[in-house]
């Protein structure tokens, strides 16, 4: 029998598993055909397409419908029973589990199906090159929650007296619909409050090009957006280690802001997804859906993490 994804969820999601597996050899060689939707994370809207372009390619039958609106319309969604998928780029709060449970007495299922991480920019020939997570927390929230003595707001108190650039730093940073948005107000300030003054934008690309645009400016976005006109910034850790968000150090969790990436699922215990649907994350979990995590820009699940399903 296979093991359990998540260890502090001994069985949470083994039902669906052991359903995909054990039907597989019922359904795999038959056409699978059907809409399949999906509605979440406009963060993983370019992977979730690219899932499904290869989930067609192999079953042509298939139509594929995902509505990209952010993380957070994702639960009221499967509340809604508008759609059986929903990726998210942050796990769901309490209130949004409690909220499906009411509804359908019943846990939605949790599937980690790749990393990223949220990653904060500056112009690329800025020359900042690292920050501490309370000097960081200093610079985009009013409540320093991490624990900085005093806010900071102008690059003279970030880098040399003398070094280029100088003046207000400009924040830029993602909407309320976002989940990177949360995540990083969660993770970043310590479960503090943004400044007022920040940019913020739909998308993180968006995001990415205000900060390369800008020689004074300062984003935070996901690490599939970067491009050369930003560099990353490292984060020290209290051991005073710069560490960077490299495809590595993002997949065994060592960059402190690295994340999962989520799919959740509607589905009674008990009962059968659709064929299109199990297709859907049958796929995801195989290698080759893994190597279209990475070529999206993600990174892939640990090696002990991946459950194949054949």
């Amino acid at each position: 029998m296979k093991r359990c994804i998540r260890p502090d969820r001994p069985c949470a999601h083994l039902a669906l598993w052991l359903l995909l597996w054990l039907a597989a050899p019922a359904w795999a060689a038959a056409p699978v055909s059907g809409t399949l939707g999906a509605t979440g994370s406009d963060t993983m809207a370019s992977l979730v397409l690219r899932w499904g372009e290869a989930l067609t390619a192999r079953h042509p039958g298939i139509n594929v419908q995902f509505q990209a609106g952010g993380s957070s319309i994702a639960p009221s969604a499967l509340v809604a029973g508008t759609t059986r998928l929903a990726p998210m780029s942050r796990p769901m709060s309490p209130e949004e589990r409690e909220q499906f449970q009411r509804r359908y007495g019943y846990a939605p299922v949790e599937l980690r199906v790749a990393r990223d991480a949220l990653v904060v920019v500056v112009h690329r020939h800025n020359p900042l090159k690292a920050l501490t997570l309370s000097t960081l927390d200093a610079i985009f929230s009013t409540t320093r929650a991490c624990g900085a003595p005093a806010p900071v707001s102008r690059w003279e108190e970030l880098l040399p007296t003398g070094d280029w650039p100088y003046g207000r730093i400009a924040l830029h940073g993602r909407n309320l619909a976002s989940g990177t948005h949360d995540l990083f107000r969660q993770r970043a300030l310590c479960g503090g409050h943004f400044r007022d003054d920040i940019s913020e934008y739909p998308g993180s690309a968006a995001v990415v090009a205000a900060v390369g645009e800008s020689p004074r400016a300062m984003g935070y976005t996901g690490y599939h957006h970067l491009t050369p006109m930003v560099q990353p910034l490292g984060l020290i850790d209290a051991a005073g280690e710069t560490i960077m968000p490299t495809p590595e150090t993002i997949q065994n969790g060592e960059y402190p802001l690295s994340r999962y990436l989520y799919l959740y699922v509607n589905v009674a215990p008990g009962e059968a997804l659709p064929p299109a649907e199990r297709a859907f994350i049958e796929l995801i979990m195989s290698e080759q859906g893994q190597r279209i995590v990475r070529a999206a820009g993600f990174v892939p699940l640990p090696a002990d993490e991946l459950e194949p399903l054949s």
